[in-house]
């Protein structure tokens, strides 16, 4: 099981993180991203499942409701393959194991990644009527989630899965005190083991993700998939200015390994995702997770604990005789 410092949860607490966008605004991803299982995986996704997990503060004991904006495959946003064929099904989750369970922190859909107790799901195929619109979910009783107790909260899951067809699925979430209104519910937040996103097509914009890296964390395994030799993935951190890591090709895994320093631990990385200004690859869909030396997953948080990292400069002071 991963383990989380304690200051973490005194971060939640404290600063009251107002996490409810996801993608959030300082990640300026465009959209989240799962393609039909026909899909051929050279299109950016490598399994055509992914898994969220909502963090509700353990004192927030009101309804809420978890939304989808475009949930259906079809129209502006998503990606076509030939015609429109793609059928999504989005679950939520929550109860005993939602998050416990190691099926559920891995990044492939397998075992018992779907534990927990399923409390909502509806499936979209093409639908103007969803098209580029919100579908809401819920509402939702905070006790109905997992409590962790490292995380003072309540966890739930929400997993959408290609169930059929090859075209792209690109959408978003949105955790809110209010069904109609996309309102805020204060102290929460939102993360992932793996995240599957679109990148901007403009060369002038950069993607950001923020993988916590906890206090057993020696050397961190960094694995992209399909960047497609799209620019540069840059890596700042506390101690890091901007090394760059290795990139994939397409419908190809690369891995590098970073070996952590001493003041990077109990913070978020900034993996930074620079685009080539030409030629401009367009659509292009990326797969990213991370891993401790043990192989285990590490979290990627829609809003850094601690913040976003800034490189702190320590000059050697040099005293001359």
């Amino acid at each position: 099981m991963n383990k989380i410092n304690i200051s973490i949860i005194f971060l939640f607490v404290v600063l009251r993180i107002m996490a409810q966008p996801v993608p959030n605004v300082d990640e300026n991803i465009p959209y989240l991203m799962t393609f039909g299982g026909e899909a051929e995986t050279s299109w950016g996704d490598d399994d055509f499942s992914q898994a969220f997990f909502f963090l509700i503060p353990e004192d927030y004991t009101q309804p809420f409701f978890i939304k989808v904006f475009d949930p259906d495959t079809g129209g502006k946003i998503d990606e076509i393959a030939g015609d429109w064929n793609t059928s999504c099904v989005y679950e939520v989750y929550g109860g005993e194991g939602v998050w416990s369970e190691v099926d559920a922190r891995e990044t492939s859909p397998t075992g018992n990644y779907k534990s927990g107790t399923l409390l909502a799901t509806k499936t979209f195929a093409e639908n103007p009527r969803y098209d580029n619109q919100w579908y809401t979910f819920g509402p939702f009783n905070p006790a109905q989630g997992e409590y962790v107790e490292m995380f003072g909260g309540k966890v739930f899951k929400v997993i959408c899965e290609g169930i059929s067809g090859d075209d792209g699925n690109m959408y978003r979430y949105y955790l809110s005190t209010e069904a109609e209104t996309n309102r805020p519910l204060e102290g929460a937040n939102a993360f992932a083991y793996e995240y599957s996103f679109r990148m901007h097509n403009d060369e002038n914009e950069v993607s950001h993700i923020y993988p916590y890296i906890d206090d057993r964390t020696i050397t961190l395994q960094i694995l992209n998939f399909d960047w497609d030799m799209d620019g540069s993935i840059v890596v700042i951190s506390r101690a890091r200015q901007g090394d760059r890591i290795d990139i994939s090709g397409e419908d190809h895994w690369t891995r590098d390994d970073l070996k952590i320093q001493e003041e990077e631990k109990e913070s978020s990385f900034d993996f930074q995702f620079v685009k080539l200004k030409s030629p401009v690859v367009r659509n292009n869909n990326v797969v990213v997770n991370v891993r401790n030396q043990y192989g285990e997953t590490l979290p990627f948080y829609t809003i850094p604990i601690g913040g976003v990292p800034k490189y702190q400069y320590d000059p050697t002071i040099v005293e001359l005789d």
